[in-house]
């Protein structure tokens, strides 16, 4: 049984698309990031870094537990343990690992900063703003550009890289980025959107925020 320790976040969604996509039975575990559940004892136990997503297989190489962290790194482990949306080797591996740390290192961060100097920073700061704005809407124009000549992100097959980059779209009003301009962008993401997988993730995902 696989079990996922979550919350409504651009990280957390990545998971529960990628198992759904995949067929794969799991269990979601509400960890509310907002309450600071990520931060207490028990969780820290089992993920050292405070963070969700955490995707806990009883059923992991050699049959033996696994326990892992970072959204990246699982969905490159349910791909792999299943063969599936991720191409075994050659030129389209490459490219799905090349999108998803552009993703990483790029688009995800550069949205994160800007939300975070938008909303959360104790006081106005805008060299802080305008720095990340610039580096959101520069990742984007790379993205646009990419999307213009592949169906996906890495390619003319769904893959993980496409789930990576889901994450931060969906979320995108928290960095208050739209697709204005970008209609290869909004092709794309309305493609996956629309995938039933996708939606009965986000759906589970959703439900984990409690009423207010």
């Amino acid at each position: 049984m696989i079990a996922v320790y979550a919350f409504a976040t651009p990280n957390s969604v990545r998971v529960p698309i990628v198992l759904e996509e995949l067929g794969l039975a799991y269990e979601l575990k509400p960890v509310n990031v907002r309450n600071g559940e990520q931060k207490l004892p028990d969780y820290l136990a089992i993920n050292p870094n405070g963070k969700v997503p955490l995707l806990v297989d009883s059923d992991g190489p050699e049959g033996k537990p696994l326990t892992i962290s970072e959204s990246g790194a699982i969905l490159v482990y349910l791909a792999e343990k299943t063969g599936k949306l991720l191409p075994r080797d050659g030129a389209g591996r490459a490219r799905v690992f090349e999108q998803m740390f552009f993703h990483l290192t790029g688009i995800g961060p550069a949205f994160g900063q800007l939300g975070f100097f938008k909303h959360q920073a104790s006081e106005p700061m805008p060299l802080a703003i305008a720095r990340f704005q610039t580096e959101s809407e520069r990742v984007l124009t790379v993205l646009e550009g990419l999307l213009g000549q592949r169906r996906f992100a890495a390619g003319n097959e769904f893959t993980i890289a496409d789930i990576v980059h889901f994450g931060w779209l969906w979320r995108r009003d928290f960095a208050g980025i739209d697709f204005d301009g970008r209609p290869n962008i909004a092709r794309w993401y309305g493609e996956i959107d629309g995938r039933p997988a996708v939606k009965r993730a986000i759906a589970k995902v959703i439900a984990l925020v409690p009423a207010a």
